[in-house]
């Protein structure tokens, strides 16, 4: 199952990674089973650590202090006592034996041989022990880490390791090293800051933590979040923070475990989506990679009388169906209990609904995400904090390059202004990123701004007067490069570069019919390959997003051509070329491009033949339905792998292609669901009235969504000789 899982992944550009627990194991391990019952001193023995009494290590803190007295437990048959920093069933591995780290190594070995893209270091600070220290960041668990990367990196390609080392920002950030430990580490003091800046509606505990936030090697990143699996803990804090915490987030004694919190974000935040939505934001603007805890991107409940951290583990909601879509066994045979409190139930609280629902939490978490993967300054930029007077107000500039980003939030639950010293970006004017309204030039005063409650905005701040250049006959082409099969393109970060390109493709097409508008956004909603007879194409559904004005849908297949084919399309018509793609495999590279497939004869005839031959072709959500009419079935069936292909070259907002002098296709660019007028005047003609003075339509293709939602996409007539159309 995991295989599968894992390849599935792969195939749609998702990468995993999954949790290497290096620091303990479960008391029925089969290691710590052998242990307890093998000699003292034995290698089985020595696995784990062992003592007579528990006066060692007492500098160590009891990090479970709700559920443990001790970090020593008795342990009868071996006559010992063994250590344990976390829950007594969970032995530590005793890291001074060379047995321990071979074992350990082979389990790396197999995980990531099997294809798995990185682990996620469980408990890293506490591998090792030493008397008369508090046992956390000792210098032996960076030379294991080091060695563990090296294995790695001689090994595998592309792997990733991110710590857990909840640890103060001084001691967290030796987890990278100087860039050969850990890829990533997450930074768990920003957490509850967050949190605390919300309640007491001011910038500073944001501030002061990231200015002790020492800078991390070229090639790491810091791993930011809002909630995981655990308790919102609150180790990290002063303990006058941890009380104001406790009275501000869990003022029932229920919702606290251990030092934290078990809650999750919608709870914390009272449901209030204003909060929700500006923590979120945060989140993604801040320095670091943003994590997601599962279910947060639908505003999931939680349930506080389970035992432990069990409040925040509940299945995922995926449906109102039984167990919320998550199992299909009885109810009771579940590890957890599905949410079914009036305020956040699983029936109006799940991924099908809001899925359903475009102003849903989730489709407004796909669109922070997609906003964030636009622009490299969010992910690899530098933070400069802004200081306006009014300290409810969090402003910071984040700047990669040549994208420059202003990020401002209202802390508070009332209406705030700033006043922003932006001189140094004099000449420029803020773009919100969201809605694209320009905002007014920047100037060497200050600039003033007003903001709602809780609200945020980013801003791109570009030249003055700054004018898109439609026709793009500046713009150096996209370039990109895949790994395997050239639709890979359509996914994970070529897929955004692509979106992004998309931006600026359509409005240098001649069926574009929106060049007069502001366009926000581009993005697939639909990709399906058309892999039949020579064809190796894609047709694309493009969602167009705009400014003022509802989104429209358009029809672009895509065709991949390499060598001298390649050249000449971006020779002859570089205006259908999307992209320049090189392709790497075992082969080695292929370099072509990406262009519109109405320009590829052997697409235009594969469309014929789909008609003729009643194809249905399958997307992710609804098929592509072609078929031929009563009236001419079986007059042309054969006949169009002889004919001339032609693209009629006239204005106009559809591509039509001739086939000799026998059919012309008509492929609708942009497309409406329900009844299309040509295609349903032609039809009555042909096929209920037998009309002999009108082109007769032979077929048609549909896309059929699966709501029951009918989409017309091309019409193929029989063709009528002429002399030119009304133009000329």
């Amino acid at each position: 199952d995991f295989k599968t899982f894992l390849r599935e992944a792969h195939r749609r550009g998702i990468r995993v990674i999954t949790e290497l627990v290096l620091n303990h194991t479960s008391d029925q391990h089969a290691w710590f089973q052998r242990a307890r019952r093998a000699k003292r001193g034995s290698p089985a023995r020595n696995f784990y650590v062992w003592n007579d009494n528990t006066e060692k290590y007492k500098d160590a803190r009891i990090i479970f202090k709700d559920f443990e007295a001790s970090n020593w437990s008795w342990d009868p048959m071996a006559g010992q006592y063994y250590w344990h920093r976390f829950y007594h069933h969970q032995p530590d591995l005793n890291f001074e034996s060379p047995d321990v780290i071979r074992g350990l190594m082979n389990v790396v070995n197999f995980w990531l041989g099997m294809g798995v893209d990185g682990m996620r270091l469980d408990a890293v600070p506490y591998l090792y022990e030493r008397d008369g220290t508090n046992c956390e960041n000792l210098p032996e668990t960076h030379t294991f880490l080091k060695q563990l990367r090296k294995q790695i990196d001689q090994r595998f390609r592309n792997r990733m390791l991110l710590a857990e080392a909840n640890q103060w920002p001084e001691d967290a950030v030796s987890y990278f090293g100087q860039g050969d430990e850990c890829h990533m580490c997450f930074h768990f003091p920003v957490m509850p800051r967050m949190f605390m800046s919300l309640r007491m509606e001011d910038r500073f505990p944001v501030i002061d933590i990231l200015a002790q936030t020492p800078p991390v090697p070229e090639i790491c990143q810091w791993a930011l979040f809002l909630r995981n699996h655990d308790e919102l803990t609150l180790e990290m804090v002063t303990d006058e923070e941890r009380d104001y915490m406790y009275r501000a987030y869990a003022h029932d004694p229920q919702m606290r475990v251990n030092l934290g919190i078990r809650r999750r974000l919608s709870s914390l935040l009272g449901k209030d989506w204003n909060r929700i939505e500006l923590m979120n934001a945060l989140l993604f603007s801040l320095p670091g990679t943003p994590v997601l805890y599962y279910g947060d991107e639908i505003a999931m409940g939680d349930n506080i009388y389970l035992g432990d951290r069990n409040s925040v583990r509940t299945p995922m909601q995926w449906s109102a169906d039984r167990n919320a879509g998550f199992s299909k066994a009885g109810p009771h045979r579940l590890y957890l209990p599905i949410i079914i409190d009036p305020d956040s139930h699983y029936e109006a609280f799940n991924v099908e609904a809001q899925q359903n629902n475009q102003y849903s939490m989730l489709w407004w978490v796909k669109r922070l995400i997609a906003m964030r993967k636009r622009y490299k300054a969010f992910g690899r930029g530098t933070l400069e904090f802004l200081y306006p007077e009014n300290h409810r107000v969090l402003a910071f500039i984040r700047r990669y390059q040549d994208e420059v980003i202003l990020v401002i939030a209202n802390l508070s639950r009332f209406p705030q202004y700033a006043g922003l010293d932006l001189s140094a970006f004099k000449g420029t004017s803020p773009v919100e990123l969201f809605g694209r309204a320009q905002f007014p030039p920047i100037t060497e005063t200050l600039y003033f701004l007003t903001l709602g409650p809780h609200s945020f905005y980013w801003f791109l701040l570009t030249p003055v007067g700054a004018v898109y250049d439609r026709s793009g006959a500046h713009r150096a082409p996209l370039q990109l490069t895949v790994q395997g099969e050239w639709q890979n393109v359509f996914s994970g970060r070529l897929r955004v570069s692509l979106e992004q390109r998309l931006v600026e493709y359509v409005q240098t097409q001649r069926w574009f019919g929106g060049k007069a508008r502001n366009i926000k956004s581009a993005s697939f909603v639909e990709i399906v390959p058309i892999s039949f007879n020579s064809t190796d194409a894609s047709i694309t559904h493009v969602q167009i997003e705009y400014t003022e004005e509802d989104p429209e849908l358009y029809i672009l297949p895509l065709a991949f051509a390499s060598g001298e084919r390649a050249n000449q399309i971006c020779e002859s018509s570089p205006n259908t070329v999307l992209a320049r793609v090189t392709v790497r495999d075992k082969a080695g590279d292929k370099a072509g491009c990406l262009y519109d497939a109405v320009f590829d004869k052997s697409f235009c005839k594969t469309l014929v033949e789909m008609i003729a031959r009643r194809r249905h072709v399958r997307g992710a959500a609804g098929e592509f339905v072609a078929t031929p009419t009563r009236a001419v079935r079986n007059e042309w069936t054969g006949a169009v792998t002889n004919l001339e292909v032609a693209s009629m070259r006239a204005e106009q907002s559809n591509s039509s292609i001739v086939f000799g002098d026998k059919l012309i296709l008509k492929l609708f660019r942009r497309t409406e669901s329900g009844i299309n007028p040509d295609l349903e005047i032609g039809q009555f003609l042909t096929e209920r009235v037998g009309f002999a003075h009108t082109p007769p339509v032979a077929g048609t293709i549909e896309y059929r969504i699966k709501n029951g939602e009918r989409v017309a996409v091309a019409v193929l007539q029989k063709f009528v000789s002429n002399e030119g159309d009304a133009w000329r």
